[in-house]
């Protein structure tokens, strides 16, 4: 036998036998894709949890192929600066909040939280698969040369105060922690006084009566806060359900095989509705942990959240006029929002 056949035998014999193991010799030669992904939360959340797991999941269903490193908040830039690490290259994802955004442009505020507008994520993951939502994010953010693989939400945030609020009379000269932009905007038309301060302070203030509510998060986040040590009237009135997206650099996306474009972008989509029931979940256990303890958490009634969800559609048009985003993004969801019924 000649050596040049020896050769091709050897060769053929090592392209079998990888390929008995389930993938071609090719794919296992193949140096794996490394990327370094930032999240909005810190490392003790659950939501933080859920996201290492899907970084984990990737790896493992593309055989390694692409390895997604997880970072907590912080860890490598600021959580207000992603998006401009993940369009230099510095970072090749990030999973956060396309509201911290909206100083580049507003109609990241109007596409990442329309407050006071949808009563559970599955209406606003309809809108964001459906009716084009996932379109306009993703034309939005190849500006800043980033693609938005999806989006997920972590659930039905909590209003945390130190006295019952039962209705939007309730919320006149109440002294209210929450971030600037849409949402601040609807509770001061509401009555309240609107402070501005760091989530790392919120407790204190609460504590010390520099504010006599917070707008943070969900019931279980709020918990691991400590926020109902110090207010015990949690209220629940579907004002705020930000989301959260998977978004990478343009040109790392593009570099991807296309096997492992589709998938990333089906894991995604598990990553989202695992995050949302993952945190339901933890939502349901601590309010019946705090039920004993005489911390129950407060509804409104249809016809008070109608009334609110009014109200905010006057902010809802005045932000749909600073930017051509802004009003894409609003156009289309107040057409879904009649859809549902949510508005007239």
């Amino acid at each position: 036998m000649s050596v040049q056949r020896r050769k091709f035998l050897t060769g053929a014999a090592a392209a079998a036998g990888a390929a008995s193991l389930g993938f071609p010799a090719i794919v296992k030669s193949q140096q794996a894709i490394k990327w370094k992904a930032q999240s909005m939360w810190s490392s003790a959340e659950l939501t933080y949890k859920v996201f290492e797991e899907f970084c984990t999941r990737v790896g493992k269903l593309t055989n390694g192929r692409l390895e997604i490193q997880p970072f907590a908040a912080g860890a490598v830039v600021g959580v207000f600066e992603t998006l401009d690490a993940v369009q230099a290259g510095a970072l090749q994802a990030q999973s956060t909040a396309p509201v911290y955004f909206t100083g580049k442009d507003p109609g990241f505020a109007v596409i990442g939280d329309l407050a006071f507008a949808y009563q559970h994520p599955w209406q606003a993951e309809a809108w964001f698969h459906y009716k084009g939502g996932l379109d306009m994010l993703r034309e939005a953010y190849a500006r800043y040369n980033a693609y938005c693989v999806g989006v997920s939400w972590w659930g039905l945030e909590s209003i945390v105060s130190k006295k019952p609020i039962r209705n939007m009379a309730d919320f006149k000269g109440i002294k209210i922690r929450s971030p600037q932009g849409l949402n601040a905007e609807i509770l001061t038309k509401m009555g309240g006084s609107v402070v501005v301060i760091p989530g790392g302070e919120v407790y204190s203030a609460l504590d010390k009566g520099v504010v006599d509510a917070a707008d943070w998060a969900t019931m279980s986040m709020n918990q691991r806060m400590g926020f109902h040590e110090v207010a015990k009237y949690p209220t629940m009135f579907t004002h705020s359900m930000p989301n959260q997206d998977f978004t990478v650099n343009m040109a790392a996306w593009r570099a991807l095989p296309e096997d492992i474009k589709q998938i990333l972008s089906s894991t995604v989509r598990e990553w989202s509705w695992d995050q949302i029931q993952r945190v339901a979940v933890d939502d349901v256990r601590v309010i019946a942990e705090l039920k004993p303890k005489g911390i129950v958490q407060i509804t409104w009634s249809p016809d008070e959240l109608r009334k609110m969800r009014d109200l905010a559609h006057h902010t809802w048009t005045d932000w749909s006029k600073k930017s051509a985003f802004a009003k894409k993004a609003y156009d289309s969801q107040i057409a879904w929002l009649r859809d549902l019924g949510l508005i007239a």
